[in-house]
């Protein structure tokens, strides 16, 4: 059973970790809100029910990408691909996983079962025909990553349900996540380096080049960050000072994507980038200092009245 294990990639659950900010965010924003053994056994009950559903994403897309798998300089040593796989096993390991997360979100309440059906239906939109909007390009980066102001959403209702998330910080998750996407689809189609093979590896590396590629990730590192400060600064102007930051950490991910084999290509491998896990968790600790310190002379940048001259 070891080939059906590896193809829904238990390895790849350490993404899931990006539902916690939002479990974060909503213990900062909302008044009242306590943690407690209850919210405690619903988030860890959310966190597996993403996990559960996400495998189940990644078996069908392995099953549907076979054909295309074999194109890829290392895809082409999936199981899937590579080894003898049923075809019924396969479909009974996707409804268990699909079912199993259901049971596990339903127990978190109706929001997040909502959510993971909504990663689910995301999952079928991506690798199914006739919809399989990885094969547009554009479409296939904002289409997946969209998964990433899921997984935000899961994080906020596993603590609370009786506010809703700020758009701007739902949305920066969003282009975060297309910026990781486009800049992964970037260093894949630099190591393939034949475009004509890269084609019919990926349908949408017809349309791509390496241009368009940055380009692309440039405009959604943009839109992250921008929507990434109005929610920051607004909530505590302290927070203006993480923003050069923030920058650099978008700006250093490009310098990883331009690695030879790069880690952007699997971002379930970027821990092992000691330097960018060493630069987050700079970034943390800055954010938990910005949250406790109070700098009055920062105050100018709310004040709302022109400057007379």
């Amino acid at each position: 059973m070891k080939k059906y294990i590896k193809i829904a990639r238990p390895d790849h659950w350490i993404k899931q970790l990006f539902v916690f900010p939002g479990s974060l965010f909503a213990l900062l924003l909302v008044p009242g809100v306590l943690v407690s053994a209850g919210m405690m056994e619903k988030i860890i009950l959310g966190f597996f029910s993403t996990c559960f559903i996400a495998s189940a994403n990644y078996v069908i897309n392995e099953w549907l990408d076979a054909a295309f798998d074999k194109y890829h300089p290392t895809k082409k040593y999936r199981s899937v691909v590579a080894e003898d796989v049923k075809k019924e096993i396969v479909y009974l390991e996707y409804a268990a996983l699909t079912v199993v997360g259901f049971i596990l979100g339903y127990f978190c309440g109706r929001e997040v079962l909502f959510c993971e059906i909504w990663l689910w239906v995301m999952g079928i939109l991506y690798n199914v025909k006739p919809f399989r909007t990885k094969d547009v390009a554009i479409l296939d980066v904002l289409s997946e990553s969209v998964n990433n102001a899921i997984r935000l959403l899961i994080g906020w209702f596993m603590v609370t349900s009786d506010q809703l998330p700020p758009v701007s910080i739902v949305v920066a998750y969003w282009m975060g996540g297309a910026f990781l996407m486009a800049t992964k689809r970037y260093a894949e189609y630099r190591m393939i380096g034949d475009p004509e093979l890269a084609a019919k590896y990926r349908k949408s590396f017809k349309m791509y080049t390496e241009e368009l590629l940055l380009t692309t990730a440039f405009f959604y590192a943009m839109c992250s960050s921008f929507l990434m400060g109005i929610f920051l600064i607004k909530y505590k102007v302290e927070f203006i000072l993480l923003m050069p930051f923030i920058f650099l950490l978008f700006c250093y991910y490009f310098h990883i994507a331009n690695k030879p084999d790069s880690a952007a290509q699997k971002p379930e491998k970027l821990f092992k980038e000691k330097w960018l896990m060493l630069y987050v968790l700079f970034l943390i600790i800055l954010f938990l200092v910005l949250l406790k310190v109070n700098i009055p002379q920062l105050e100018i940048f709310t004040q709302l009245e022109l400057i007379q001259m």
